[in-house]
């Protein structure tokens, strides 16, 4: 794909007349993996990975500690959390900064004053903005108007903290892969997608394309990846020595065959209560089983990943509480990633290949 394509898909999902958060002129901002090359997505896992072991090993760097120090990050929640504002408050916190919370009591994103006014307020007063958000515009528009960096923590299109944290714990599972040199060492991996295509999907396949991952997605008719979306998708293979490909299928034993990795998602989002049934009926068969693993061909050390929270209807208890998941070291992988993105995009400016 040309790079005007490219630029053109990614204005097209932003809704911006411009990518003005990626202006030299001003902060660099984190809306989606698509934002970051290679190297630099490489990097930011690889410091996530590099903060996590001299934390754990009591070897906290001094400087660590008081790289936000006097400052507040703004944290703008349009929708409720659990993992990402815990790991975001707790990670501005470890870096010796003072993390505020505005919640939808607090603040109503273009409700009672414009996003440009929320904006140019709110980034005067704060040194970042993380804002969790439901149009991707919402989060966009913030940082179009914004004087500080703004990191998107969720929108209906993208969650690239969520990537960030999954990286890293498929390096960290296949350590058998992790070369000397740049990257990541995961290229001929493959990840399996059954379920919803969502905004977790849509970012983690860019990061496997970029990172030489295969990732095959199994969604029911209706549910499948949108034609921008997968447009945006493709287009990160760009510059790209050995791309991972994606693969579509409504049937989940196709994409499962050969798969290193297992990974779902909730069938119901925020905001989606009244199709319940509907998406109930629809997903029929897309619960991961050891069964369903076994049927589809997946590899026999095969691993299982979900960004939670879980219901049973997803993944069986055999599976989500057995020796295979990554559940929980994926859950608080989230910190590990918010740590490297505040560094990466507050302290040292969008600088991530340090």
């Amino acid at each position: 794909m040309k790079p005007s394509t490219l630029r053109t898909a990614r204005l097209a999902l932003n809704g911006l007349q411009k990518r003005a958060y990626s202006q030299s002129s001003g902060p660099r901002h984190l809306m989606s993996i698509a934002d970051l090359t290679p190297a630099e997505f490489s990097s930011i896992v690889r410091n996530a990975a590099v903060r996590k072991q001299a934390v754990k090993a009591g070897q906290t760097p001094p400087s660590l500690s008081t790289s936000l120090s006097g400052q507040t990050i703004a944290m703008m929640f349009s929708k409720r959390s659990t993992r990402t504002r815990v790991s975001t408050e707790a990670a501005v916190t470890m870096l010796g900064g003072h993390p505020m919370f505005l919640g939808k009591d607090d603040i109503q994103l273009g409700v009672n004053e414009s996003l440009y006014d929320t904006s140019v307020v709110i980034s005067s007063m704060t040194s970042c903005m993380v804002a969790r958000v439901g149009p991707h515009s919402d989060v966009a528009n913030l940082a179009k108007h914004s004087s500080v960096p703004v990191i998107n923590a969720l929108s209906e299109d993208f969650h690239p903290l969520q990537t960030i944290a999954d990286f890293l714990t498929i390096h960290e599972a296949f350590p058998s892969s992790k070369p000397s040199g740049p990257g990541l060492g995961l290229n001929g991996l493959k990840v399996a997608w059954v379920g919803d295509s969502n905004n977790v999907l849509f970012d983690l396949a860019i990061g496997c394309v970029k990172m030489g991952v295969d990732i095959a997605v199994a969604s029911p008719a209706g549910y499948g990846i949108p034609d921008k979306m997968r447009q945006l998708i493709i287009s990160s293979a760009e510059g790209v020595s050995s791309p991972g490909k994606l693969s579509e299928t409504m049937v989940p034993e196709e994409a499962i065959k050969g798969a290193d990795v297992l990974v779902t998602d909730t069938w119901i989002s925020m905001g989606q209560e009244s199709e319940q049934q509907k998406r109930l009926n629809s997903f029929a068969g897309y619960q991961i089983t050891n069964d369903l693993a076994k049927r589809g061909g997946a590899k026999e050390g095969w691993k299982f990943m979900h960004c939670l929270p879980r219901h049973p209807e997803e993944v069986a208890d055999e599976v989500f509480y057995s020796p295979r998941s990554l559940v929980f070291p994926e859950a608080e992988n989230r910190l590990w990633a918010a740590v490297a993105a505040l560094e990466g995009f507050v302290v040292n400016k969008g600088s991530l290949l340090q």
